[in-house]
């Protein structure tokens, strides 16, 4: 049972949650341990579930990115393949041609975007075009994507996957486990992307993608629970922590669109610092409540 009893063992078990490093991106100044910042979704996919996030020209996708940033995200992330089992493989030339006018428009408009992809194709097309981030969703071909990030000054969500990319995710690894494998993980890709001259850095433990059917319901969710209040653990290696928000369906039935703003307040009592969400409209006033000062 989640109570203040579960959180304080863990608080007493591991009482150090070292700062990160700030940085800034483009005007943008990130202040990790002051504030909390939240990424909205644009999804030029058919195949995405989250109907909301689906946009299937430019002109829809520009909008939708407007009213994200106007919300209250702070960057835009566009993506051109749905991470979901089943869904269509999108070849890199095909994302190309559906991000690229998408990532021109919005970075037009003075929003700061970002592109999942796992592609290094892809990556230095939507570099070229004024992306800010890549949000990369795969390790096979990482060094490539990391040289191009570098070389045009823009920074990196590292997520974690189980397989070379996010179509490969497999299993989530075993609870026990799970932060050892995942620190040693991104320690291996944070020096590969540092010693490539990246300096700005996210940490992803990639709990909103699709991980096989060995974990559903009740047990996946008091899973992604436990990563979700102990991703402060990651934070010594020196970057901050973004979080793609999950769902639970078989909880939240037809009010599946508010489990994004509940697994917010976990992931940020966690010492996430960059959340990944559909709904910014719903979880921008969860995570303002959450910076308030409670009486002493």
């Amino acid at each position: 049972m989640l109570d203040l009893h579960s959180l304080a063992a863990i608080a007493d078990r591991y009482p150090d949650a070292p700062p990160v490093r700030n940085f800034e991106l483009d005007a943008c100044r990130f202040e990790f341990d002051r504030r909390r910042y939240l990424m909205g979704v644009v999804n030029l996919s058919a195949d995405s579930w989250y109907r909301e996030s689906v946009c299937l020209c430019v002109d829809h996708a520009l909008r939708r990115g407007q009213q994200l940033h106007l919300a209250g995200a702070a960057i835009v992330d566009v993506g051109a393949e749905s991470t979901l089992p089943n869904a269509a493989l999108v070849s890199p030339n095909d994302q190309r041609s559906m991000l690229r006018p998408v990532v021109t428009r919005l970075t037009e408009a003075g929003i700061p975007v970002s592109v999942e992809t796992y592609h290094p194709e892809v990556a230095n097309a939507v570099l070229n075009d004024g992306a800010r981030v890549i949000n990369l969703t795969g390790r096979e071909g990482s060094r490539e994507i990391f040289e191009a990030i570098a070389s045009h000054g823009a920074g990196v969500i590292i997520c974690f996957v189980a397989g070379d990319n996010v179509r490969d995710a497999g299993d989530l690894p075993d609870p026990t486990l799970i932060h050892d494998i995942q620190l040693e993980y991104f320690r291996d890709q944070v020096e590969l992307a540092t010693s490539a001259g990246v300096e700005r850095i996210w940490l992803d433990p990639g709990l909103g993608f699709y991980y096989g059917n060995s974990q559903d319901g009740a047990t996946r969710v008091a899973y992604q629970l436990q990563v979700f209040l102990q991703s402060f653990r990651l934070r010594e290696l020196g970057w901050p922590i973004c979080h793609a928000l999950p769902h639970a369906f078989h909880l939240f039935r037809e009010e599946v669109r508010s489990a994004e703003a509940f697994f917010a307040v976990m992931a940020a009592i966690g010492g996430t610092s960059l959340f990944r969400t559909h709904e910014v409209e719903r979880v921008a006033p969860v995570l303002e409540a959450m910076q308030l000062n409670p009486p002493a």
